[in-house]
């Protein structure tokens, strides 16, 4: 035998002996799986470092490598811990990237006891496709949506994920995090055409490329007949962005509009006084006593009886609002205890308004978020990893928090409202322009 060919065998019993020495001196162990695309998108550094920060010791004990871009790689690690405890921890951090336990065992269920409570040890989901076993079989989780529980029917045999508000007594959910496991999507799967932004928060970045993608995001769902939704905030109308939203709304590229009060409201004000917080939208002037405005034309709403009814009786005639009425968008106005009001229309239940919420992004394939911090947070927690995301704002923490709390398809684009919008429109009506014509 060679130097070389003694030198891996020794290597080769070291290792083996290790391995040996880490599970023989732990309490508890489990092997666990993890394949995609986990070295370009660094899941698996990612995941044996949250092993080892959670107290876990690791064994990689098969790797393979996919050569080509499209093939998946894989990994297969046993792990090691001291107590049960630290074992649920560390799995509970690494599932989050698609680790999972290969013991094939089904998933534990207990009953609710308290109404509008989970049972102590509950699985709390992530926004990515995931699956349970039950009686052998992997079942698809549906209506996928991060902090929520699994919920099981044992007549149908099938799972998904409910808010712990709405747990009702007898109800069995997943306790525990065997029988579980998790499709991750790694950044190759799910760039959404935003390859060319490696980090989440694009702060200086080409903002011509990024319009681009998202006009071409935009116009493939309208082509494709795909639900797009736009959450807005009040900034659009302050800016003056709101013409472009109604052209947006007009041309089709929205089914679907999520704001607070104040978006609606100042369109509304600015419809009907020109004014948007008493500022005139057209020179920068202030208006003399313009700080009513906005209840004047909160009161002449309610007045009306509502949007819609004050769009058919000609009260409102313009703007966003009056758009979406027009062209049958549907929208959900969400409100805060800052509404001055509000209008009939705001949903001032915050409960029911995160309810309505997840009915209506019911097959959504993209969402862009416009200005707004409170409402992109609120919709980021409630979609699944599939459904495209980019976010626009000035403030570059609006992003971070998304990504923060698990919303990690989300691409950030830091800049101005108004500039953005404008292009964004010219850059779609570009694209839908004849063959042959310069555009628009």
């Amino acid at each position: 035998m060679s130097e070389h060919s003694q030198d891996n065998a020794g290597s080769d019993k070291n290792l083996a002996t290790d391995e040996a020495r880490i599970l023989a001196a732990s309490v508890v162990t489990e092997r666990v799986e993890v394949q995609g695309h986990i070295l370009d998108s660094l899941l698996l550094p990612k995941i044996l470092d949250l092993i080892t920060s959670n107290g876990g010791r690791f064994v990689i004990t098969e790797m393979s490598v996919g050569q080509a871009a499209t093939d998946a790689s894989y990994a297969l690690l046993d792990l090691a811990t001291d107590s049960v405890e630290q074992m649920e921890a560390v799995l509970a951090a690494i599932e989050v990237h698609g680790a999972a336990p290969i013991e094939t065992v089904d998933a534990r269920l207990e009953a609710v006891d308290i109404e509008g409570a989970l049972p102590e040890g509950f699985y709390s989901t992530t926004n990515h496709r995931s699956e349970i076993r039950i009686d052998g079989d992997w079942v698809p989780v549906q209506d996928q949506e991060m902090d929520c529980g699994i919920v099981v029917d044992p007549v149908l045999n099938t799972a998904r994920c409910k808010p712990m508000c709405d747990a009702e007594l007898g109800e069995r959910f997943v306790v525990g995090h065997l029988g579980v496991r998790i499709f991750a999507e790694s950044t190759s799967e799910s760039g959404q055409g935003f390859e060319f932004m490696n980090s989440a928060v694009s702060s200086e970045k080409p903002k011509q490329v990024a319009v681009r993608r998202v006009a071409e995001q935009l116009f493939q769902a309208r082509q494709e007949g795909k639900k797009t939704l736009i959450v807005g905030g009040p900034a659009i109308i302050h800016t003056g962005s709101g013409e472009h939203l109604e052209t947006l709304i007009r041309d089709g590229y929205v089914d679907l509009l999520f704001a607070g009060n104040a978006l609606a409201t100042h369109d509304i004000e600015h419809a009907m006084f020109g004014t948007s917080l008493g500022v005139r939208l057209a020179c920068g002037e202030i208006v003399e006593a313009g700080h009513e405005h906005h209840l004047r034309a909160i009161n002449r709403i309610r007045r009306a009886g509502g949007i819609r009814p004050a769009v058919e009786n000609g009260i409102l005639s313009s703007g966003v609002m009056y758009q979406c009425v027009k062209n049958d968008v549907d929208y959900l106005l969400a409100g805060s205890i800052r509404d001055d009001g509000p209008l009939p229309d705001v949903e001032t239940d915050a409960i029911e308004a995160q309810r309505q919420m997840r009915e209506k992004i019911r097959d959504l394939s993209f969402c862009l978020m416009i200005a707004t911090t409170l409402h992109s947070i609120a919709v980021g927690n409630l979609l699944p990893a599939s459904v495209g995301v980019v976010c626009v704002d000035i403030n570059p923490s609006t992003v971070i928090k998304l990504s923060d709390r698990g919303s990690s398809q989300t691409v950030g684009v830091v800049t101005d409202v108004e500039p953005f919008m404008r292009a964004l429109v010219a850059e779609l009506q570009r694209m839908s322009a004849p063959a042959g014509s310069t555009g628009v």
